[in-house]
């Protein structure tokens, strides 16, 4: 009785931990509201030094076109600091700082 009684509570553990995590993933719908291809998007906590990782990777976000971002980094933030890259020399490179925790989406505009 008490390995299966053991045994159900380390499930539990796991379960918990696992739902933890996902709390914490920040999830926002991106739009191109310009007419250039966003090629390169990076969002770093405010106050971090540096950028992250490009969150696009090999993708791009053509004019008019939307995508679901998730940034599961792990922080409890929610103020970032993003940077929008374009595709040759269409539009300068952006940037700009927001709360994403309470945006459902977020429109990049020329």
């Amino acid at each position: 009785m008490k390995k299966i009684h053991f045994a159900f509570l380390a499930s539990a553990v796991v379960l918990c931990a696992s739902t933890t995590a996902h709390a914490e993933d920040l999830v926002f719908t991106l739009k191109n509201g310009t007419n250039s291809v966003l090629n390169n998007f990076y969002a770093s906590p405010t106050g971090v030094d540096s950028w992250e990782d490009d969150i696009f990777g090999r993708q791009a976000l053509g004019p008019g076109e939307e995508m679901e971002i998730t940034i599961a980094d792990g922080r409890s933030v929610c103020r970032y600091d993003m940077r929008f890259e374009f595709q040759g020399d269409d539009l300068d490179t952006t940037t700009d700082t927001q709360d994403l925790c309470e945006m459902g989406s977020y429109t990049i505009h020329e």
